[in-house]
């Protein structure tokens, strides 16, 4: 099973510098493909800038999903759930995206350190969280590494999707990918048994995120991919209500459809996800 990330050992820690026309302020986050920088322009206006690593920068794979997911995202970033893209390009041979820098922290760091602002404004980055993969399916798009990592939250709670590097045009019907690279915790069974995949395979792990940022933990939780899917194929969740009482049974019956083994029994389609997270949630 391969790792979201291509992961290469004791890799340097980058520092700020010159990069092109750009000078790279603060490193945000670094990934197992790139690293995500603010950036200045020669007019001191701010940018997120994502960079290929550089011992990356030969490997024929990693820069064509990179360059996948620049020319994904400027074809459907037309939405204010989706990060905005500016331009794509080449850099000292470098491969990078420009972005726009919005000031907030993604999912997985808000659940890590348990922020309040998620609980006070939990039912909107839900919902938000399923417009924006909603706004991905109708683009005609699957995103295929849909995970808390990949949803940023803004300081006013505004939600942004991003990373699409994995990102593959949505399917007419269940189809089997050449290569499997993705998150075992929040892979659909289809998916990590290297099945046909579709559109319901992102609704699974937009299951596993909503369930995980309501609870605090995984419905699948697991050290390998064999564990993880062992523990789907058993049927072995806990559901959401017993970790968490205040959520509402109809969110919690969402939820539960969302993660559905079989991918026939979920929802079809995320414009339904999100009419149903509506009437759960009283919006």
């Amino acid at each position: 099973m391969e790792s979201d990330a291509m992961e290469t050992e004791a890799r340097p820690t980058p520092q700020p510098g010159r990069f092109g026309r750009f000078y790279l302020q603060e490193l945000i986050n670094s990934g197992g493909m790139a690293d995500i920088w603010v950036a200045t322009d020669p007019q001191g206006q701010p940018f997120a800038l994502r960079r290929l690593h550089d011992d990356l920068r030969y490997n024929f794979l990693a820069r064509r999903r990179f360059t996948r997911g620049c020319k994904i995202l400027a074809q459907i970033h037309d939405h204010d759930k989706v990060i905005r893209y500016i331009e794509h390009g080449k850099i000292e041979r470098t491969p990078y995206l420009l972005m726009e820098y919005v000031e907030g922290s993604n999912l997985k760091q808000l659940l890590g350190r348990n922020d309040p602002a998620l609980a006070e404004n939990v039912a909107q980055i839900i919902i938000d969280m399923a417009v924006a993969l909603e706004h991905v399916h109708e683009s005609g798009f699957i995103h295929l590494d849909y995970k808390p990592e990949n949803v940023l939250v803004t300081r006013n709670a505004s939600v942004r999707l991003v990373d699409f590097d994995l990102a593959q045009p949505k399917p007419e019907r269940p189809q089997k990918m050449s290569r499997n690279p993705g998150t075992p915790a929040y892979m659909a069974p289809e998916q990590l048994q290297r099945e046909g995949l579709d559109q319901r395979t992102d609704i699974f792990a937009f299951g596993v995120s909503a369930y995980e940022v309501l609870t605090m933990a995984k419905p699948f939780p697991g050290d390998t991919p064999e564990e993880i899917l062992r523990k789907q194929l058993n049927d072995d969740l806990i559901p959401p209500r017993e970790l968490n009482p205040d959520i509402p049974p109809a969110l919690e019956k969402v939820i539960l459809k969302c993660l559905a083994r079989d991918l026939t029994e979920r929802y079809p389609f995320m414009s339904v996800v999100v009419r149903h997270l509506e009437q759960a949630l009283y919006v």
